[in-house]
């Protein structure tokens, strides 16, 4: 698919904040509309596969996505960097919906079946492979470096909408139709950001950035991008950073909070509260971020904020009852939302635009491929000594990643461009 990007100067973007910018709102309605279709994509997936078969199968069929996503995402990355990552989501997100609309199809005439679906997953995951490091890469592309921080705050929101908008409205849709229905909502709402995605307008390459992306196999493009983040003297502490934050929170806020609220006797009711007040609090930093633009200090901003929310993981375990564990959950997602998304805004801001694509294709695979390996050893953990000591560990972990954030000079002097 041969998609012409309309160029957009530096000039365009001067003075206009992300949040009043038009070709970042389309951009952001873009990303939403396909975040949405990925939420509602997944209970169809869900709900269609235990219809289908036994849970374990059920849970294969769930799982069979992760693994082309694990081993092809930084090839991903090249391709990202190599064609432009409008072009690329542009044309993963026609494949997605292609994809998803056929099966839908497929279960609305023959009828629900295993294979079908597991086909599709494989399918999703290996074009979200592509997907994730060219999202990553295209808010440097739309607005200028000075309000990349707030696009970042912007994208944290879409992610919170679409969280809560996309269950409801997947479950609505399998009441009224079944599977086929929902799957077919998620094709039409993934269709959605094609065309807007066709109007956002990006910003030219300069000309060694464009050197930097001529040339060369896939896989020296490959082994350039991985030297460039180990020699970077704030990406390749950050990404080490990043990636022990990750596996010291994905566990307890996942695997464990499941598991804590059953010992304490909080019910699934309890559980879900306390992922509202995680949710909450996430969606709070986005929004100081939406609006603020710009935090200084950001090096020190974001190790604070990852060494404080690991206190409050810790802290998590011990919450005498539903109500507390609320109030902990919710600054857990205030400290971890504004670490996270700090961390993201420096990515963007001190990577070179033409190794954006690659460098999220690393800080991508460091949070889905990695990070997801502590949920089962969390568990098994917790078995043998109870969520009290597992959650400090965790925080411990999770702490390390912000102490690594001080001790690195240039991470922990980093700022965010004006």
């Amino acid at each position: 698919m041969t998609v012409t990007a309309p160029v957009r100067s530096e000039r365009d973007t001067a003075g206009h904040p992300a949040h009043r910018d038009g070709n970042v709102l389309r951009w952001l309605a873009a990303y939403t509309a396909s975040m949405i279709g990925d939420n509602v994509y997944y209970l169809a997936l869900s709900w269609a596969a235990v219809r289908a078969g036994t849970p374990a199968q059920a849970g294969l069929v769930m799982t069979a996505s992760a693994v082309p996503r694990a081993l092809l995402m930084l090839g991903g990355g090249v391709i990202a960097d190599r064609f432009g990552p409008r072009r690329v989501v542009i044309g993963s997100d026609t494949v997605r919906c292609a994809a998803v609309l056929a099966v839908a199809v497929l279960l609305f005439t023959t009828g629900p079946g295993l294979w079908p679906l597991a086909v599709l997953a494989v399918v999703f995951g290996t074009v979200d492979a592509v997907f994730m490091p060219a999202v990553g890469a295209l808010p440097a592309r739309v607005t200028s470096r000075d309000q990349l921080a707030r696009v970042q705050g912007m994208r944290g929101l879409g992610i919170r909408f679409a969280s809560v908008v996309g269950g409801p409205l997947g479950g609505l849709g399998v009441a009224l139709g079944g599977a086929a229905a929902a799957f077919g909502l998620a094709a039409l709402l993934i269709a959605v950001s094609v065309p807007l995605l066709v109007s956002v307008r990006m910003r030219e390459l300069p000309a060694d950035d464009k050197a930097a992306t001529a040339g060369g196999t896939a896989w020296r493009d490959l082994v350039a991008g991985l030297r460039y983040i180990r020699h970077h003297r704030v990406l390749a502490p950050l990404m080490l950073a990043i990636a022990l934050g990750d596996l010291g929170f994905v566990g307890p806020l996942n695997v464990g909070l499941a598991l804590l609220a059953d010992e304490r006797g909080w019910g699934a009711s309890g559980m879900g509260w306390v992922l509202a007040g995680f949710g909450v609090g996430a969606g709070a930093a986005s929004l100081l971020l939406t609006v603020r633009g710009r935090v200084p200090h950001a090096g020190h901003v974001t190790a604070y904020a990852c060494i404080a929310g690991s206190a409050a993981i810790g802290a998590l375990a011990h919450a005498p009852n539903v109500a507390a564990a609320v109030g902990v959950a919710l600054l857990v997602g205030l400290l971890a939302g504004l670490s996270g998304a700090l961390c993201g805004a420096l990515l963007q801001t001190q990577s070179d635009p033409a190794y954006l694509g690659r460098v999220t294709a690393v800080a991508s695979l460091v949070s889905l491929g990695f990070a997801p390996l502590s949920m089962p050893l969390s568990a098994a953990a917790i078995g043998a000594w109870g969520t009290g000591p597992v959650f400090v560990v965790s925080a411990l972990v999770c702490g390390l990643g912000g102490t690594v954030a001080l001790g690195a000079r240039d991470l922990r002097r980093a700022e965010l461009p004006r």
